[in-house]
């Protein structure tokens, strides 16, 4: 009886939970679909949630990806990174504490039209291309 309780209980705070975490982790949906709008004719496309948000692979590799936390990441050739960062408003990507290379970041102020986004998917998807498929 005990344990029907403290599951019942632990469901109440998760629904009660849900809107802000959701909030908070989501990605957002429209970039995501601009993202795909610019993919949709890519062989070997493939999605997947990973980093908090929704990742597009190409022959198993990412390109780019609709962030949790806003924005986009792009994966780019590393050698490349600080070039970019140099010449656009691109950030190299943190994970915990520590910049990647060849992982950039582009916030959604930055991506509002096609215009903005279309070079960015293009890069990481042209990089993407260039690494050999995954198995």
């Amino acid at each position: 009886m005990t344990h029907v309780t403290l599951d019942r209980r632990a469901a109440q705070r998760s629904a009660a939970a849900s809107p802000e975490y959701d909030r908070r982790v989501a990605y957002d949906e429209a970039l995501a679909d601009r993202i795909r709008e610019l993919l949709q004719d890519e062989p070997g496309l493939t999605e997947q949630k990973m980093f908090g948000g929704l990742a597009f692979l190409i022959g198993g590799h990412m390109a780019v990806a609709a962030s949790g936390q806003g924005g986009i990441l792009v994966h780019v050739d590393p050698d490349e990174s600080e070039a970019l960062i140099a010449r656009t408003k691109a950030t190299l990507m943190e994970m915990r504490g520590r910049a990647m290379r060849g992982w950039l970041r582009v916030d959604t102020e930055h991506l509002r039209t096609m215009r903005q986004l279309g070079p960015w998917v293009e890069r990481g998807a042209a990089y993407a291309r260039s690494l050999p498929p995954k198995a």
